[in-house]
């Protein structure tokens, strides 16, 4: 079994880890991205090279962690990478870091691979 990620600081977060660990049927696999685990996925996430790319590495977090991650075009138009709607919806268990620094090393990734960006616009044929 894989070790676990360590507990924030007391008052600093809000991911409900000692909840999680109290429930016997609780699912705790995103305890299991420790913090070197999670330095590795944020590399990954900056390192992206398509748009399938994305959406494979976004299934492997949902299915290794249960974590779901989505990315898609937001509301309203989108003129920069920071238009587009990345949220990790929240999970106990889910560090409050790791929630803000998924959404911002996927931005980076976009940002350096503009070609994902005009994609994932057209993935519901915006560009048709």
């Amino acid at each position: 079994m894989p070790s676990l990620r360590t507990a924030c600081p007391p008052g600093s977060c809000i991911c409900e880890r000692e909840q999680l660990l109290s429930s016997p049927d609780s699912d705790m696999r995103v305890l299991w991205l420790s913090r070197e685990e999670e330095k590795r996925l944020i590399q990954r996430l900056e390192c992206v090279a398509s748009l399938a790319d994305l959406r494979h590495v976004q299934a492997l977090i949902h299915k290794q962690l249960g974590v779901v991650v989505e990315v898609a075009a937001g509301p309203n138009e989108v003129r920069t990478v920071m238009g587009l709607r990345i949220e990790v919806l929240e999970k106990p268990g889910l560090c409050r870091k790791v929630r803000s620094s998924i959404p911002a090393a996927i931005r980076r990734g976009l940002s350096a691979n503009e070609h994902i960006v005009y994609e994932l616009l057209d993935e519901d044929g915006l560009f048709g």
